[in-house]
This record gives C-alpha cells, structure tokens and sequence, in this order.
C-alpha cells in the first residue's frame, strides 16, 4: 500500500515511524517533510498548503491512501480536495474540523450536547467583550476563535491586561483567527489530553498525555506549541479515561453526526482536571504535538491498520505498550517568538545509539553532510522507561549529548507526575 503523509513536524516524523512499521506498507510518501522523516520516507518537496500539489502527485502516483497531520490543512479542507480527487484520507472533513477551526462553534456545542465546560460569551467587537470580561473576575481567559498555531490563548491576570489582550486580538495580533473570540472563566486545576479515534459514528479510546505548554521550568513565560510531552499520565486514571469516553468524546462525535458533519478522524480533547471535576478546555481534529510523540513508541498496534479502519468503519480496540514515554523538545533560541535559524547540530549519531531513545526531527534540514536546525521547535528527544522518571532520566541524558549554538529546553518535563 502507498501512503502519503502531509506535514513536516515532530508529529509528522512520530507517524512517519509508526507508519514505516506497518506491514501493509508498500512505499511510504511525505510532503514536505524534514531531515529526520527522509530517513523512513521518501520526501516530495510539495508544500503542505499546496492542496492541488498534493492531489495531483497522490492520483500520479497512484497513492492509495493520505494521512493528513496538521491542524492547518483539515481546517483548510484538504481531506475533501483529496477525497474528490479519489484519494482515500483520513482526517475529518472541512465541515468536521470546525472542532479546532473555532473555539466558540465548540463551546456552542458543548451547552448543546450537555458537555461540561467554563463558562463563556463569544464576542466579534472589544468593548462588550471587556465588559463581559470583568464580570468574570479574574485570572480571565481570552481566545482567538481560529487557528493560532497553539498559542492564541491569554491568560490575563488583571483587568490592564484583560483588556490589552482583548484589543492585541482584534487589532490583528493574531490575524484573521483573532477577528472573533472567546472569553470564558479561568479554570482552577491540572490540564490533560485524551486521544480517540472516530469513523464518524463509531469510537474507540487511543491514550493519554500531558503535556507542558509554557517555554520556561516551572511553568513560566509565554504558551508555545509545546515543550514536551509524557504518557500516560498519572493524573487521567482509568475512571477518569472512561468519563473522557462517554460524557465528552462520544456525545461529541454523536452530536457532530446529528448535525449533518459526521467526524472522522483523530480526536484530541484537552481536560482541565479540576475540583469539581473533569471540564473541556478545546477539541483539536488531530494528533497534538508533541503528544504524538509519546503516543506513538507507545502503540503496541499497527497505526496504518488502525487508521485504515477509521475511514472504512471497521474501527477495533488497540494494544499499547505499559512503558512510559517521554519526550523533551529542544528549540532554537528566541522560541517561542523570532528565532535564530542555520546552526549545525551535533550529537545525533551518537544518540541514536542510546537503547530505548528516538529523536524524532521538527524544524530541521539537511544541507551536505550537515543537518541545520531551521524551526523553532528543532528535535523532540522521546525516551521509554518503567515509570516517568526513568524515562524522563533517559530523555535528558539524550539531550545533553545534543548540541547547535543557542539551543536550549525546559529541564523539568514530567514534574507533575513526579510530584504525585
């Protein structure tokens, strides 16, 4: 079977792996992809955004079936570009991936299907929302209704800066996905991530992570696409796993499906786990990253099967390995705003012969005999262990062996389940 993979992340990279294990897999594809995929895939230099790119290379060369990673090209709609032109995909349709596209479509439909969320008001215009704002009290949480690559949300703790926030996103801050948003109540309590997997009327329960979304140690500083990432995670016990099932994840899906836009694909809930229980903070119609990277050396099952399955509707329980997984990303100084790009990386040979540690390659590029650090979020070093701390030990042993000028990481990826 040929595959495509579209993106060129550290996800990418994780399902690239996982892919190339599949024995169902005949030839494996990837678009653009990065130094580390070109390892377990052929890249095609096409970019992700180039959606008539994409189907005219997957119909030429006769792919059989397309994984579409990032969040930008489902909510762009490549899955139905790719299915019109006869390219079996899976991710959810453009009308499905409004779960990440809009923030207050999903808080919409949570009051709607009886899913337990902060309360919210969406707003398109800064003086009501400032009103509305301050009624909450504060801490107060501010979001871009789109896409903001994982970082338009802003925690205000004041009311200076509630409103500086509300007037940073409807002047353009974030673009055109800052034209509306959302305000809702700070929720106290500790956040985590649930994956499933969805024919569009059907799911099963994929597995759970937590992940780390400021840049600094302890939490600090501003949110970024993620500093690292462990599964499972102690806080989702089994109990609660079960209520991400049935009082969120399937009514979900079900109410998506009453409405005419069934879902398929990928689903990831972020839950803040809180006093008086588990409530949703967002949907996202994919893998998170660098979720993705924890997950991925932990499935046991055949991930294109299991993918397959999604999009036929022959969905069936996967197996996952009891290790821990655990991945630190590395990034280019200035991340999470500009940052440097260019430098050489070494160490990645002797790393790769560390037992249990894969290095799965995000902003990188290979020039010569070199490979160049040329994103900001560059490597996610993911090591396996019995419990966090062995594999968080591993991890960090990893990183100090890699080097480019002005890298740095978050050294205490992991601390929430080891304060447990």
């Amino acid at each position: 079977m040929k595959v495509l993979l579209v993106g060129s992340g550290g996800r990418e990279h994780a399902l690239a792996w996982a892919l190339a294990k599949s024995p169902l897999l005949t030839k494996l594809y990837c678009a653009p992809g990065n130094a580390g995929i070109a390892a377990v895939a052929e890249c095609v230099p096409i970019p992700a955004t180039d959606f008539a790119g994409l189907a005219k290379f997957a119909v030429e060369t006769r792919i059989d079936f397309a994984v579409i990673a990032a969040d930008a090209q489902l909510v762009g709609g490549l899955w139905d570009v790719m299915e019109a032109a006869g390219i079996r995909s899976l991710g959810p349709s453009k009308a499905a991936a409004v779960l990440e596209g809009s923030k207050g479509f999903v808080k919409d439909l949570c009051v709607q299907a009886g899913i337990v969320t902060a309360a919210y008001q969406r707003f398109t215009a800064p003086e009501p929302a400032k009103i509305f704002a301050d009624s909450l009290g504060f801490p107060v949480v501010i979001k871009a209704d789109g896409l903001a690559a994982g970082k338009g949300v802003i925690i205000a703790p004041d009311k200076g800066e509630s409103h500086k926030a509300i007037d940073f996103m409807f002047e353009g801050g974030f673009g055109a996905s800052g034209h509306a948003i959302v305000i809702e109540e700070f929720m106290d309590g500790e956040e985590a991530s649930f994956f499933a997997l969805s024919d569009g009327a059907n799911v099963i329960p994929l597995a759970g992570a937590q992940d780390h979304k400021r840049v600094g140690d302890g939490d600090t500083g501003p949110n970024t696409g993620g500093m690292g990432a462990y599964s499972p995670a102690p806080v989702l016990t089994s109990s609660l796993q079960q209520m991400a099932m049935e009082k969120f994840i399937k009514p979900t899906v079900a109410a998506m499906a009453a409405k005419g836009m069934p879902y398929m694909g990928v689903l990831y809930l972020g839950l803040m786990i809180t006093k008086q229980g588990p409530k949703l903070v967002e949907y996202n119609a994919r893998f998170g990253d660098p979720e993705c990277q924890v997950l991925m050396p932990r499935l046991k099952s055949d991930l294109l099967a299991a993918l397959l399955a999604a999009r036929e509707g022959t969905l069936a329980p996967l197996e996952w390995h009891d290790e821990t997984a655990l991945t630190v990303v590395m990034a280019s100084k200035g991340y999470p705003g500009s940052y440097e790009k260019g430098h050489v990386i070494a160490g990645l040979e002797r790393v790769a012969k560390l037992p249990g540690v894969t290095v799965f390659h995000a902003g990188t590029e290979r020039r010569g005999g070199d490979i160049l650090a040329v994103g900001g979020r560059v490597l996610n070093v993911t090591a396996l262990g019995k419990d966090v701390a062995e594999a968080q030990a591993r991890a960090y042993a990893a990183v100090d062996m890699i080097h480019w000028e002005g890298a740095f990481c978050r050294r205490d990826i992991g601390w929430r389940a080891l304060k447990r």
